[in-house]
């Protein structure tokens, strides 16, 4: 392990969130580093966000309750009236006055408003169905130019530097490298879960390590049954890809096996519901009839998303066709509990973005908040960090005293977790099942707490990472007995109550 180095406020991840964060604390004069596992830019989450960025325009009254419907009115209302009441002005100050994204207009009366899942009017900013890499990538050329911020690409936090109820910063590696970096606070910003399922639509990489992390530490955890799983990727061949919301928003409707369109036998609006009950409903006709494709034919498909023609092209997919369609894990509505300003239950720590719990999604998240929660809360939790003093403690002994692991260890370890999530914490749960997930992801996260006691590498703290956090989704779905948004209990449970076989690595 290196020697130390120091930074007023330690950003972990460069999505939206955490750029917003360095932004905002290096407005208030804090020095800033940003540490990311990500190499520049297609690493972060929100590189491949989609549809856009929803608002609220002149009804936040409105967008508070299509936000609450969306969650089945398990959303907090407080956490929701902070999104709603600062979405206008975070999305102003940032994105149009400080990056000057160019955001879609229509020609006529301004920007071209969208619609998804779920929303009762048209307010999502969009840049065609890429909205998320036209924010991103100026955000980062934009932090890259300021003096006060630092960003460490291809650099992963391990661990956690606290004592007592403190957090004082984290250990870094960089190739190979371990060092202690202390900070007056540090924010979370470490993304998605999507390694823990065979199917998703996060980028590589995505482990679950701030919460990890957190909960390791004794931050409280909050909500982690709540995986949202997107209705709509493409599964043509082996490298899904999401179809945005919008397509459906525009008018394109949802086919099973038989060419039937199903989705109004499940709900008033139909291709339009809820992401919870349009990934369960695409998922049954797919068990039913062998497939469903998303049939484009109602709207102009190739003018009005030239991006996922592209897309559909460099995939051999013809849209004409009807677009193959799976769900997908796509969004953790839960993660580290964090107050209004992203403040965990350890001091100086902040976790903001898809790692931390803010209260907003509650069981289900409404399409498109999912950037605009990053962004304002990623502005309070920097503000709110910058102006604390640094402490140097004794940071955490990371061993490498043992020869390093067999080459296939990770990869089959990771191929049982994802297969136990996918079985048994999926998009339906049956309580029998998810005790037989504890059982076999205890197992795992037994083995590999026994190699991290003398090894250290990224992989192996990855590893480490996606066990403790796939057992935190079983557990809190276990203790959940309420059905509700994407937590789905089957009615009937298995006839015997006895341990499953474990999968096997190769299965």
């Amino acid at each position: 392990m290196t020697d130390h180095t120091e930074t007023d406020v330690l950003v972990v991840g460069s999505g939206i969130a955490g750029l917003a964060s360095a932004l905002a604390a290096a407005r208030e004069g804090a020095d800033v580093t940003v540490a990311t596992k990500a190499t520049r830019p297609e690493g972060a989450s929100s590189w491949w966000a989609q549809g856009g960025i929803a608002i609220a325009r002149d009804d936040p009254e409105q967008f508070k309750a299509d936000i609450l419907e969306a969650s089945s009115d398990t959303a907090d209302p407080d956490a929701v009236d902070v999104l709603v009441e600062n979405a206008n002005e975070a999305v102003e100050d940032v994105l149009l006055e400080t990056l000057d994204v160019e955001f879609d207009t229509n020609g006529q009366s301004g920007f071209d408003f969208g619609r998804e899942a779920a929303h009762s009017s048209n307010r999502i900013l969009h840049v065609d169905a890429s909205t998320g890499k036209h924010i991103h990538v100026p955000f980062l050329n934009y932090l890259d130019s300021h003096d006060d911020v630092t960003i460490r690409d291809d650099t992963a936090a391990l661990e956690l530097i606290r004592h007592e109820g403190r957090v004082h910063g984290a250990v870094l590696e960089s190739d190979g490298d371990f060092e202690p970096t202390y900070a007056g606070a540090v924010v979370l910003a470490t993304g998605g879960i999507g390694d823990l399922y065979p199917r998703t639509t996060n980028p590589a990489g995505s482990t679950g390590d701030g919460i990890a992390m957190a909960a390791l530490a004794g931050a409280d955890v909050t909500d982690m049954e709540y995986v949202q799983f997107h209705p709509t990727v493409c599964v043509a061949n082996d490298s899904p890809f999401l179809v945005s919301e919008a397509v459906r928003g525009e008018g394109a409707v949802l086919r099973n096996g038989d060419g039937e369109r199903f989705m109004p036998d499940y709900h008033e609006d139909a291709e339009l519901a809820p992401r919870d009950v349009v990934a369960r409903a695409v998922k049954t006709e797919r068990d039913a009839t062998g497939e469903v494709t998303l049939d484009v034919s109602p709207l102009d498909f190739a003018g009005e998303f030239p991006d996922l023609v592209e897309k559909c092209e460099d995939h051999g997919v013809d849209y004409e066709d009807g677009i193959p369609v799976a769900p997908a894990e796509h969004f953790l509505c839960g993660g580290i509990d964090v107050d209004e300003h992203g403040r965990a239950s350890l001091d100086r720590l902040y976790a903001v973005g898809e790692c931390a719990r803010t209260g907003v999604h509650g069981a289900n998240r409404l399409a498109s908040t999912s950037l605009l929660e990053g962004l304002v809360w990623g502005l309070r939790a920097g503000e709110d960090a910058a102006g604390k003093d640094v402490d140097v403690i004794e940071a955490p002994e990371l061993l490498e005293r043992d020869p390093e692991l067999p080459e296939r260890f990770a990869e089959e370890k990771f191929h049982r977790l994802r297969r136990v999530m996918d079985e048994y914490v999926g998009l339906e749960r049956d309580p029998d099942d998810l005790g037989r997930a504890m059982a076999v992801l205890r197992r795992l996260k037994g083995e590999v707490d026994a190699y991290t006691r003398t090894r250290t590498s990224r992989s192996l703290y990855e590893l480490r990472a996606a066990s403790v956090t796939a057992l935190l989704i079983a557990r809190q779905a276990a203790e959940n007995e309420e059905s509700v948004g994407c937590h789905h209990l089957v009615e009937e449970a298995s006839a015997d109550g006895g341990q499953a076989p474990e999968p096997r690595a190769d299965d």
